[in-house]
């Protein structure tokens, strides 16, 4: 069990579910964000870049774990190099600081935009196969899916350098019940082409933050990326009636009953024992 753990973008919503998990297992916590907003669960709190050395240096004082959530999240609203240099940069000075002040344990967010499905050019992008798994072919063509193919290779780089355990969690679409999983919930119900690229698939926050401190058990010398999600799409309609109509060229691999998320999450049951256990209620169609 680790003792003090430095958290990245700790104001951000996993970060706040992650502080407040660490608060309740009494694990220290150390928080690394951009600016302070007064009200975080942690013994430390540092300002500034996750890219900065410096800054990373003093937010680790103390640390035997990092869980590492700073990102910009999506490649709409910066610049491609903003977008691409920042992540990246971010995740190496993260983990590289980390080993160097000898800690062995790490958690990366990473992202179901590593698929390159979620912001490729292709007007009609399509899964070669599902239930997608960590293997499939990715067709990022985006600075943000980019950055995070680049943040799993860092991990692996890292973990062979310092000889640590880095995990790399495919976050999909994360959110609170109230703060607007039900309210996406509803908008992808009225018009499930806007989930298509998504897969419909969604972790409750607190289910994210959970298995980021999964993250930080497993023993060894390695690097891992994992998909997460909850057991069923967030639509009230089954799973391959919708991949019928929106991936049609999509070979499915195995059945998907009833609304069985189209992602395969195995990885990370055997590598974390981590299953999502906060479902959302599916809304019914008006």
């Amino acid at each position: 069990m680790v003792a003090r753990v430095m958290v990245t973008g700790a104001a951000g919503r996993i970060g706040r579910a992650v502080l407040a998990l660490l608060d309740e297992r009494e694990i220290e916590a150390n928080a690394l964000v951009l600016d302070d907003p007064g009200d975080l669960a942690a013994r430390l709190v540092v300002t500034g870049d996750a890219a900065d050395a410096k800054t990373v240096q003093a937010a680790l004082e103390g640390a035997d774990a990092v869980i590492h959530l700073a990102a910009i999240p999506t490649p709409e609203r910066n610049t491609a190099l903003e977008v691409f240099a920042g992540n990246t940069l971010a995740t190496f000075t993260v983990l590289e600081e980390a080993g160097r002040a000898g800690v062995r344990h790490a958690a990366v967010a990473s992202s179901w935009g590593v698929t390159g499905l979620p912001w490729t050019g292709a007007a009609d992008p399509h899964p070669p196969y599902a239930p997608v798994d960590e293997a499939m072919t990715s067709q990022v063509a985006d600075p943000y899916g980019l950055s995070k193919q680049v943040d799993e290779l860092t991990a692996q780089m890292v973990a062979r350098r310092h000889g640590m355990s880095v995990v790399c969690l495919r976050y999909p679409y994360v959110g609170g019940f109230e703060e607007r999983l039900h309210a996406h919930a509803t908008r992808l119900t009225a018009d499930p082409a806007a989930g298509a690229r998504d897969l419909w698939t969604y972790l409750e926050v607190h289910d994210a933050a959970r298995a980021a401190l999964l993250a930080l058990e497993v023993p060894g010398r390695a690097a891992h990326a994992v998909h997460l999600c909850a057991p069923e799409i967030i639509v009230p309609y089954p799973t391959e009636e919708l991949l019928r109509r929106y991936h049609p060229t999509t070979v499915l691999r195995s059945r998907l009953p009833g609304r069985t998320a189209p992602v395969d999450t195995s990885a990370a049951r055997r590598l974390l024992g981590f299953t999502a256990h906060n479902l959302l209620r599916a809304v019914p169609p008006q």
